[in-house]
């Protein structure tokens, strides 16, 4: 939602391309210490029950948090659309409610953004060593409207450029050192209100008419139970953060507060120490009519008069013994003559918020409603608390088969569907490898490789070393296993890095000349040329037929040509550099991924990166080395030994 637009609600529709989907299952001296008069602040809500969020270096606690607040209030989809850890991917188990569900982790920012247009609030939990440059990036992402910053002790001069830039982005920042905000009965950042628990007893299930504001987290949780006690709880509570510059000061949010139609009275929780931008400038509002809801404000600190010399309180801004226009009993004081209601202590101040509160139904300014049309009612945020407790988590995670019900299925698909279908093991292979049902010349394709490469004879490694096994009286699994360990860079195992490279030079726009260059400049092999027995004169047959297959019935070759070009140069340094049956594979599988539209880019960069195209001549081969094992049982054939007379023994001479 973008808070520019006055008291909107965000139109979060899921985009149905979205391939990571969550699962149900500067310069020093132009800065200076002013705050930004944001106007995105003035518009009104920050948030909605449609509001999604991107957070970053995630804290699983506070992300549960946030899905536990979501099954209690009854949002119908999940809060936390991604999560961002750099250098890693992959997914977050989490629960929603009972359930457990998957949130997908990307490596950064942007591809996070991009993958969930809808999140328009950025939760940095990064330390205060990264806080900056990774909340200057999120300020960059269009789609990014509210940033919150949780790290505490975030350099002044960095504070500064993100006052700064979030006043040129007209975007909405809280913190540094900010626990959040709330927006009751919709959407909840991190740890703010504490547990779930806490949630429910602060009845922040549903929205009340009260907006608050503060600097701390903690005392924030505190006043949430107050405001439950002696009012209809709040609408919207936020914490700026207590550090010396934070981002949005009270009076930006108060102006929002104004704003907001369901927000009837306004509560303010300050401190002493900072600067005339905070509590002052509320009390200027007041004065001046810009703040016509009533105001109800305690600024903390008072005791600070009892010491002789200048003390620090727990939030960096909030120190004493300095001028006294930064006393606690002068904000108090100025506040009180603007007309805000400020109490003799803090004790008193739930009496006065309690008597503002009940003025204001007596007027009918505020009609008690109970339940709130289409927020949960207190039992069923009970209920649904309770459930809570009873969940357990899983061991293992499936996404490709399911065995529950009349019958098993595959990625979705029932066996019996697959039979009927008259389906082939390329079209399992594509559903239970690949999750993808592809078309007919893809899976003939798949089957093709399976029967072109279950064996190679009994002098290839892997078949030696099942065959020496098999002899030595292991049984079929061992000796299978001896014969599949051999697979590698060197034996059948090239698939995935020709892939690659192929990729690579295609991607990149490398012709096939600079590769070569490139390969060799390196030192590096080129992965799916070269061959120990075949030659230009005398081609693999294998290779021939999966061209040809290629030819006949592949939508396109790009890759497959591009290998090609990389043979025609190679061929000419030595006549056995050719495109082995491995580079063949892996260009070709690169071209029937490419020509298949329910595979994304992103997906066809995974598959090749988890080492799945290699998993195909594992496969294949097992059917060869398995045969091996049983021939060598047929014919009874007894232990092995290497002849001594094959081996050159060079220990005197060495």
């Amino acid at each position: 939602m973008d808070p520019a637009t006055p008291s909107s609600s965000s139109s979060a529709t899921k985009p149905e391309d979205d391939k990571k989907s969550m699962l149900y299952l500067s310069e020093t001296k132009i800065l200076s210490a002013e705050k930004p008069k944001a106007e995105a602040l003035r518009a009104g809500n920050l948030f909605s029950r449609e509001t999604q969020s991107l957070v970053y270096n995630f804290k699983p606690q506070a992300v549960q948090r946030m899905l536990d607040f979501d099954f209690v209030i009854g949002r119908e989809q999940p809060s936390v659309a991604g999560l961002i850890k750099p250098g890693s991917g992959g997914f977050h188990k989490a629960f929603s409610g009972q359930a457990e569900t998957l949130i997908p982790v990307y490596n950064g920012i942007q591809e996070a953004a991009e993958q969930h247009p809808n999140a328009t609030v950025f939760i940095n939990f990064a330390s205060q060593r990264s806080a900056f440059q990774s909340s200057m990036q999120a300020l960059e992402v269009p789609t990014l409207h509210t940033i919150v910053i949780i790290a505490e002790g975030v350099p002044e001069q960095e504070a500064r450029q993100l006052i700064r830039k979030a006043r040129d982005t007209k975007k909405v920042v809280l913190g540094p050192g900010s626990i959040g905000g709330i927006q009751a009965g919709a959407f909840k950042i991190g740890d703010t209100a504490g547990t779930v628990e806490n949630c429910v007893a602060g009845r922040l299930y549903r929205p009340g008419s009260v907006g608050f504001v503060s600097k701390s987290g903690g005392m924030s949780n505190e006043m949430y139970n107050v405001l439950s006690r002696v009012t209809n709880g709040i609408y919207e509570g936020i914490a700026i953060g207590g550090e010396g510059y934070p981002c949005s000061t009270f009076i930006d949010h108060i102006r929002r507060f104004q704003a907001i139609s369901e927000i009837k009275m306004i509560v303010l929780l300050g401190e002493l120490g900072g600067d005339e931008e905070d509590e002052y400038a509320v009390a200027a509002a007041v004065k001046s009519g810009e703040i016509t809801k009533p105001v109800c404000a305690w600024v903390s600190g008072t005791c600070a008069a009892l010491f002789k010399t200048e003390i620090q309180f727990g939030h960096a801004g909030a120190r004493g013994g300095g001028p006294e226009s930064e006393s606690a009993a002068a904000k108090n004081r100025t506040l009180r003559e603007a007309g805000v209601l400020v109490p003799n202590s803090y004790e008193g101040f739930e009496q006065v918020i309690a008597k503002c509160y009940q003025g204001l139904v007596e007027k009918g300014t505020i009609v008690e409603k109970t339940p709130r049309a289409g927020y949960q009612t207190a039992d069923k945020a009970a209920s649904a608390l309770f459930s809570l407790k009873t969940r357990r988590g899983s061991n293992f995670i499936s996404t490709i088969s399911d065995d529950r019900g009349e019958e098993p299925s595959y990625a979705g698909t029932p066996i019996s569907r697959i039979v009927e279908d008259n389906a082939g093991v390329g079209h399992v292979v594509c559903l239970l490898w690949f999750k993808k049902n592809l078309p007919k010349w893809a899976t003939k394709f798949v089957e093709l490789i399976i029967v072109l490469t279950a064996d190679h004879g009994p002098c290839v490694s892997g078949a030696h070393n099942t065959i020496v096994a098999s002899r030595a009286g292991k049984d079929l699994v061992s000796s299978l296993c001896s014969g599949l360990l051999t697979i590698g860079p060197r034996f059948g195992g090239a698939i995935d890095e020709a892939a690659r490279t192929w990729k690579m030079g295609v991607d990149k726009k490398i012709s096939a000349f600079d590769l070569v260059e490139l390969k060799k400049k390196k030192g590096e092999v080129i992965s799916g040329i070269g061959h120990r027995v075949k030659t230009v004169f005398n081609p693999d047959k294998r290779v021939e037929i999966l061209k040809q297959y290629a030819k006949t019935h592949f939508p396109g070759t790009t890759y497959l040509n591009y290998a090609m070009e990389v043979e025609n140069i190679t061929t000419k340094k030595a006549n056995n550099l050719i495109l082995n049956v491995d580079g063949t594979i892996a260009a070709m599988f690169l071209d029937m991924f490419l020509n298949c539209e329910n595979v994304s880019p992103a997906e066809l960069d995974e598959i090749v990166d988890i080492g799945a195209l290699n998993g195909l001549f594992v496969f294949s081969r097992t059917i060869g080395l398995i045969g091996h094992t049983l021939d060598q049982k047929r014919l009874k054939q007894g232990l092995y030994r290497h002849p001594w007379d094959d081996v050159l023994y060079l220990a005197d001479q060495i």
